[in-house]
């Protein structure tokens, strides 16, 4: 019996060690651009995060129209019942007009920075917005119950994520079966497009490290100025 229960403790050393190395894999390390962490993740580039400290220039007056924020959320074709989460939602800057439209649904604003999160709460005061739900998020779990959402939106944040791996798991979790995520990112195939290189994305980029979630796209809905609306489902 001992000895069956040390071979027991031994699977369970080299199942959890080979685990460990596998998550080690994932990522590797070395010098790149000047506005990346220096940690890659399948042949990208991990970018730094934005801070709470340019929170003005998430609401920017040109925004609208270098982004055209309308047609992406048209794009999102949001039901008045949809349970919508808004992933690294900042300042507000798109959750409040979701909330305006999924009146009958919640809306789950998740963050990572309290600033941000205190500067969407004055705003849901003040505004006296009650289908809004603020969630702190680290940087490997969004923090959202199982199922339980119907669209995820994920704006100009997915380069930055720390742990891009771990956030889509958790992400993926949280989704419904029919769920859709809409990924929002400068398009790196794009020159003219004036974002700093590690904070664009490629479609091809993008697709392929949606699908080592078991994510598939759906489509591409090319009608923003600067910005991929790359629409994401579990596949089969």
């Amino acid at each position: 019996m001992i000895k069956k229960f040390i071979i027991c403790l031994a699977f369970m050393g080299l199942a959890g060690t080979a685990a460990l190395f596998a998550q080690e894999d994932r990522y590797s390390y070395k010098n790149g651009d000047r506005n990346g962490i220096g940690k890659w993740y399948m042949g990208r580039e991990i970018s730094y995060v934005m801070g709470y400290q340019g929170m003005s220039w998430l609401e920017r007056e040109e925004r609208e129209k270098e982004e055209n924020t309308t047609t992406l959320l048209k794009n999102m074709n949001i039901r008045i019942t949809d349970d919508i989460a808004d992933i690294g939602a900042g300042s507000g800057y798109h959750v409040f007009k979701m909330a305006a439209m999924a009146t009958r649904g919640t809306i789950y604003a998740v963050d990572i920075q309290d600033e941000m999160l205190a500067a969407m709460r004055d705003k849901k005061l003040a505004r006296k917005t009650v289908n809004l739900a603020l969630v702190k998020g680290s940087e490997k779990n969004v923090n959202l119950e199982p199922n339980s959402v119907d669209k995820v939106l994920i704006v100009d944040v997915y380069h930055e994520m720390n742990f891009p791996y771990e956030m889509m798991v958790s992400i993926k979790k949280a989704m419904r079966d029919d769920a859709k995520l809409y990924l929002i990112e400068y398009r790196g195939e794009d020159p003219n497009v004036p974002i700093k290189k590690l904070h664009k994305m490629t479609e091809a980029q993008a697709v392929k490290e949606m699908e080592a979630l078991g994510l598939v796209l759906e489509e591409n809905t090319n009608n923003l100025p600067w910005q991929h609306c790359m629409v994401f489902v579990k596949g089969t």
